[in-house]
């Protein structure tokens, strides 16, 4: 065998070696975890549970086909054709007149409004069939914020309008959630949006926005219908459409001068509640629904988690958290110590929660110790700490002279001043890079780092995590120091390491 050949050799045995080693190491971590989540899971106080949510009903709550449907629409849809179908204009009449005799709404007969009722008829049955069975999940939670507001309970229809009763709807333009806000409204009604949440997409923070929003409107229009047509386009462009109609109130008479979608969108609206009142007179058969949103409640956390934490230990499908909990953008639910973050669940499984909240922090914590940790220098360790400096060229001075001064070359100063020949002139300022040998003051590895140490809490730590900091000493170690029972602390606490 040549030299090169068995050179090859060898390294390719070592390579093997080492990855079947870092392979052994992620079995190993991957072996471990599983014992641990075993162990934890078994310690759980038990409660019956259940996964209240099957797969096919999350499927048709995230569906995302009946929200683009209903914006074609309202967006394309030309109300003013008329559209065929086997219902009679008087008996329309009388229908829409019994739902005016009930409502606020001043919902009267227009052919326009006869024409979107007839299409929807025709072409959405199967959609509003299945959107019948996704409101019995959202509306008792409408309605209950309506009627904290004063708010007609009619309104619950608009969020079929506006997102298909789909809490991750998002449209062309950027409107989002169940009430498709648009950012700068969210804001105004103090909808947080930043990278780890959105507050628009949560139903229940989103709903109270649109009823405070609505309440809003209303005081400006005093009219149910204006107040729709001003939540979709803004209430300037209703004030315009009613200046350009000669000061109208009435939204059939204004409806030409507003934009498009607008023109579409209150008869959608009106449509809508036509169909949900009448749809057994249409043969409609609604599919039902096997859960309602007060069947779910939430928690706050004390912990930065993952759904995939939360998941593993309380075996609820990832899906279904991601579905009861849209507001979290990254799959994660931070800890802030000056805002509180809320997970969603099932009732069931938020007792399984509340009742083993410790072991649950536990685990994730056991989780942490498996990421790297930067790794700080000892006590008294030398590190090197480079800076720039700027030397101002005096007259009669050389670059043998400069770097001579700095300790360092002509050719660095050339090379870091983009120099090519050795003339300089006097005035002119030359970049100086220099390094320097300084005395770290950590004590993180000190081997009596820990002797009557006093350590201040910080957002994200727990007892677990600040006994890695001192060597040698244990969570347990710290509570019986402190005289801590449980395992919660909080950001500013003083505790004694007496190590």
């Amino acid at each position: 065998m040549s030299r090169n050949k068995f050179i090859v050799g060898t390294f390719l045995l070592s390579s093997l070696a080492f990855s079947q080693e870092s392979k052994k190491e992620v079995v190993d971590a991957t072996v471990l975890k599983t014992v641990y989540l075993d162990s934890i899971k078994a310690t759980f106080t038990s409660h019956n549970t259940s996964n209240c949510i099957d797969e096919r009903w999350l499927a048709e709550l995230a569906n995302e086909e009946i929200f683009e449907d209903m914006y074609a629409d309202v967006t394309e849809t030309d109300i003013d054709s008329t559209v065929a179908f086997d219902l009679s204009t008087e008996v329309l009449k009388k229908r829409l007149k019994r739902l005016d005799d009930k409502s606020p709404f001043n919902i009267e007969y227009n052919p326009a409004l006869e024409n979107v009722i007839k299409t929807f008829l025709k072409k959405r049955q199967g959609a509003y069939e299945r959107l019948m069975a996704i409101s019995e999940y959202y509306f008792p939670m409408f309605e209950e914020h309506l009627a904290k507001y004063d708010v007609p309970l009619e309104i619950k229809y608009l969020a079929i309008v506006e997102s298909a009763l789909n809490p991750k709807a998002k449209s062309r333009v950027g409107a989002t959630g169940l009430w498709q806000f648009m950012y700068p409204t969210g804001k105004q009604f103090d909808l947080e949006v930043n990278s780890f949440v959105d507050e628009r997409y949560d139903p229940l923070k989103a709903t109270e926005a649109a009823c405070q929003y609505l309440s809003s409107l209303y005081r400006i229009f005093g009219d149910w219908s204006m107040v729709l047509a001003s939540y979709n386009a803004g209430p300037g462009n209703v004030s315009k459409a009613i200046r350009r109609s000669g000061g109208s109130q009435n939204y059939w008479n204004i409806r030409k001068n507003l934009p498009r979608e607008t023109a579409n969108y209150v008869p959608a609206f009106l449509a809508t509640m036509y169909i949900y009142e009448y749809h057994k007179d249409h043969k409609f058969k609604p599919k039902k629904a096997p859960i309602t949103y007060f069947e779910t409640d939430t928690v706050m956390v004390k912990r930065r988690i993952t759904f995939e934490q939360i998941s593993e230990l309380l075996d609820v499908p990832y899906e279904q958290i991601v579905f009861l909990n849209p507001i979290y953008k990254l799959d994660i639910i931070p800890y802030q110590e000056d805002k509180a973050h809320f997970l969603r669940l099932p009732k069931d499984k938020l007792g399984l929660f509340v009742s083993n909240e410790d072991k649950m922090y536990a685990y994730v914590d056991y989780l942490d110790s498996f990421r790297e940790k930067t790794i700080l220098p000892d006590v008294n360790e030398e590190v090197i700490v480079s800076s720039t400096k700027y030397h101002k060229i005096r007259s009669g001075e050389s670059l043998g002279l400069i770097a001579s001064k700095y300790n360092v070359t002509i050719t660095q100063l050339k090379k870091w001043n983009n120099l090519r020949g050795n003339s300089i002139q006097a005035g002119k300022n030359l970049k100086i890079f220099t390094s320097e040998k300084v005395v770290s003051k950590s004590y993180s590895n000190s081997s009596n780092a820990t002797s009557n140490q006093v350590y201040k809490v910080k957002k994200g730590d727990s007892l677990y995590s600040i006994a890695k900091k001192f060597p040698g000493i244990s969570a347990d170690d710290i509570k019986k120091w402190n005289g801590i029972s449980g395992n919660n602390i909080r950001p500013g606490m003083k505790l004694n390491i007496n190590g």
